[in-house]
């Protein structure tokens, strides 16, 4: 077996263990990250991507915004649809000028990885049976096997846990003596579609309708990506080309709106999920974005909120090494966790508020329709999803 250290030790490759080692590297800590898949499986597994301001504005100020502010969309309001009318919400109005960037989820990870290699941070691909190990002590270390078949042990003072909603990290937290994991799966999904077609709207398109929600989005100029709600049982072989777009129009097409068509080139069906890990820190491991709590995409923070935990884990972990202090990082968990929950909080209102119920009478859609058209008739109500969708500012 091989040896060798840094002072963090990160499990995953994904956007939050890509940003930690890059805030890290600012401020002159060193750190591995440990990742399963191939540098072209992470770099080509197509995600969501809306960055709040704060995600961008904390890109551009770390070196990473050359290609976000070259090919990133940047909207200033999204599109509120029901009883075949839009109903926009003006970002930059209601939030002093904030807005949010269309950018894929895969290019961001590019951006980083570009970065770290660049910067001279090791980011080992490839890796398998990876194992965390004495964490509750001042010596943590790591073993895994590299892409050659070599074992290797990995010592550092730190481990950062941000293998994604699979992760084995989080188990390393005794549950229930210490950790409480609160859940919630939701009785609809989403079906998805990436489509060679022109954008439909310059903005997303948020549709409440009787036969179910759909959400008009964008990638490119050249490429869409469009959801239907549908049941959490449903298949990809259930819907033909014809039958996705027929079901977009009917939910979608209105007053200010036509979808328009394409060549279909990906299908997909996203179970809803909610997810909370209490706490998200463990001895010398700690815990960040999917490893520690996932939420509905409808509110698009998935990627943002695995940010805003870095930034904070990042400052604490540099505030130890730099000082001996451990009062930051032993506060993360506390420190993060009300931003968590109000954006799981905004995740489920706006998926409860544009959703059709299974069980769902006609009283319940009307009430619905009438909860949406109190928010958008009201400036309060139009500041509130504003606020929440561009983004609080980080702490």
């Amino acid at each position: 077996m091989t040896h060798s250290s840094t002072q963090v030790g990160i499990v995953g490759a994904g956007p939050a263990g890509l940003m930690l080692s890059h805030l890290l590297h600012l401020r002159g800590i060193e750190s591995v990250v440990l990742e399963a898949r191939t540098r072209e499986e992470v770099e080509g597994t197509i995600r969501a991507g809306v960055l709040e301001q704060n995600t961008v504005d904390l890109m551009t100020a770390t070196g990473l915004g050359d290609r976000l502010k070259a090919e990133g969309l940047e909207h200033h309001g999204i599109e509120l649809r029901f009883g075949g009318r839009g109903h926009r919400i003006a970002f930059d109005e209601l939030t002093d000028g904030r807005a949010v960037m269309v950018y894929p989820q895969h290019e961001v990870l590019k951006d980083l990885i570009a970065k770290r290699i660049a910067d001279g941070g090791e980011i080992r691909f490839g890796v398998s049976d990876v194992e965390v190990h004495d964490h509750t002590t001042d010596n943590p270390y790591i073993t895994y096997t590299d892409a050659d078949g070599s074992e290797q042990k990995l010592g550092c003072a730190l481990v950062g846990g941000c293998d994604g909603s699979r992760t084995k990290t989080r188990k390393l937290i005794p549950e229930p003596s210490i950790r409480q994991d609160h859940f919630r799966q939701y009785p609809f999904a989403w079906f998805g579609i990436l489509a060679e077609a022109p954008p439909s709207s310059e903005e997303l398109i948020y549709a409440n309708h009787p036969r179910g929600f759909a959400l008009i989005s964008t990638r490119t100029q050249e490429v869409q990506r469009h959801y239907l709600q549908v049941d959490p049982d449903d298949s990809v072989d259930n819907w033909s080309d014809d039958r996705i777009w027929s079901e977009l129009h009917a939910r979608v097409d209105g007053e200010g709106a036509e979808i328009k068509d394409g060549k279909i080139f990906e299908k997909s069906i996203l179970q809803f999920r909610s997810f909370v890990c209490e706490p998200m820190q463990h001895g010398n491991l700690f815990l960040a974005g999917d490893a520690a709590h996932t939420v509905p995409p409808t509110g698009a923070k998935g990627l943002n909120l695995a940010v805003a935990d870095v930034y904070e884990l990042s400052k604490g972990m540099a505030e130890f090494f730099e000082t001996g202090n451990r009062g930051r990082i032993d506060r993360y968990t506390e420190t993060v966790l009300p931003r968590i929950w109000r954006t799981q909080h905004f995740s489920w209102w706006m998926s409860s508020m544009l959703h059709r119920l299974p069980d769902a009478s006609g009283f319940d859609h009307k009430r619905q329709v009438a909860e949406l058209d109190m928010v958008t008739r009201s400036v309060a109500g139009r500041t509130l999803i504003a606020e929440n969708y561009v983004g609080t500012p980080l702490g």
